[in-house]
């Protein structure tokens, strides 16, 4: 099959050797210039917790988005946002495909001018492993290569702050942290390196990109599955808190964050996305305090968190049911990790909410919506 080169694309033959002053000229023409509804977007993941809200800001400020889907995701991440503002659907282009389908994917990428990748599996559960690797690295790769091929103009891809690594040290981590082989890197931050790797391969071959690390993404989800499911949790009553320490993001500073990096001239860097590093304690009884329900008062050490795993797989090998808690989950709820964000504050002079606003925000979301 012959292939299509566009001679103002990323491998046109026309740019050889002159690339990186054309990318910048064409940066500043597309981003500045022209109007917004000339452009075509992919969103890969657009129903997703950052994916539906990454959406809303997009629609809102005049872009047109191809919005990716599976076949069977649900839709309660849109209507979150959607729900009293239908005219922005105007600017939506539904397509339903997957990121591992490469025939479906470049059908979606036809005539896009950037791509914003939020398509991920996350999954604590071994049998789930094989399948998330292939998700989260090969569909990562075959954005990439269509990218290239296609000669998109960006790319920012949705990585976490678990692909930078942990070794279980009470220490900052940054941008530059290395990878090391850790037994506190759980299969999904295996994954999510995996799946940067491909993005930095693809910088190597000619590609523009950016990526963000967030982390723990608090924001109007799905109340039943994705990290929103914990302010369902905390209110029907949290006994249990464990000495774990995390970094904690708004949804709405994520999508800010790519919208604009996007429609920067920063090029091939990563971001941590990370408003505030605070014990898990503290958020759950903010958000406990939110909901006006009592605050977890039994700390679960070592020894119950050990017999609490085991006896979730006990239960779910007789109930064929997934488990609550797996063992990487509770080994994550006792990390301490902590993550230094001063380079998304120098590169874009960003300013994050607060987590105590990005908690009582999102708990009275759930209070108007949530049906018990």
């Amino acid at each position: 099959m012959k292939t299509k080169v566009n001679p103002f694309g990323a491998n046109s033959p026309l740019l050889a050797g002159r690339r990186e002053p054309f990318d910048k000229l064409r940066a500043t023409m597309v981003c500045q210039l022209l109007p917004n509804f000339a452009l075509m977007i992919l969103l890969t993941g657009a129903t997703g917790l950052l994916g539906s809200r990454l959406l809303f800001d997009l629609v809102s400020k005049g872009y047109k988005v191809r919005a990716m889907r599976r076949d069977k995701s649900t839709m309660n991440g849109v209507d979150h946002y959607f729900s009293d503002n239908t005219q922005l659907m105007e600017n939506v282009e539904w397509f339903t495909g997957d990121v591992t389908d490469i025939f479906s994917l470049e059908a979606a990428m036809e005539n896009v001018d950037s791509v914003y990748h939020c398509a991920a599996r996350v999954s604590f559960l071994p049998a789930d492993r094989d399948a998330m690797t292939h998700t989260n690295v090969q569909g990562t790769a075959n954005v990439v290569n269509l990218c290239l091929e296609k000669g998109v103009r960006k790319l920012c891809h949705t990585s976490s702050v678990a692909a930078l690594g942990r070794t279980g040290a009470d220490k900052f981590i940054d941008e530059t942290n290395a990878w090391k082989t850790s037994k506190y890197n759980s299969s999904y931050a295996v994954s999510k390196y995996g799946a940067e790797q491909e993005v930095w391969r693809g910088v190597a071959e000619g590609l523009n990109a950016v990526i963000v690390n967030p982390g723990i993404i608090i924001g109007s989800g799905n109340w039943e599955t994705d990290s929103s499911s914990i302010f369902n949790r905390v209110n029907k009553g949290l006994m249990f808190y464990t000495e774990g320490v995390g970094g904690f993001v708004d949804v709405r500073d994520v999508a800010r964050a790519m919208i604009r990096l996007m429609e920067s001239e920063i090029s091939n860097e990563r971001f941590i996305l990370v408003s505030q590093n605070l014990p898990f304690k503290t958020v759950f009884d903010q958000i406990a305090d939110a909901f006006d329900k009592k605050r977890a008062s039994i700390y679960a050490g070592p020894l119950l968190t050990a017999l609490a795993w085991r006896s979730e797989a006990i239960k779910a090998w007789f109930s064929g049911q997934k488990p609550v808690i797996t063992r990487e989950t509770a080994r994550s709820a006792k990390g301490k990790n902590l993550y230094e964000n001063s380079k998304i504050l120098k590169f874009l002079d960003f300013q994050f909410i607060p987590v105590e606003k990005a908690i009582k925000d999102t708990a009275e979301k759930f209070l108007r919506e949530y049906k018990n």
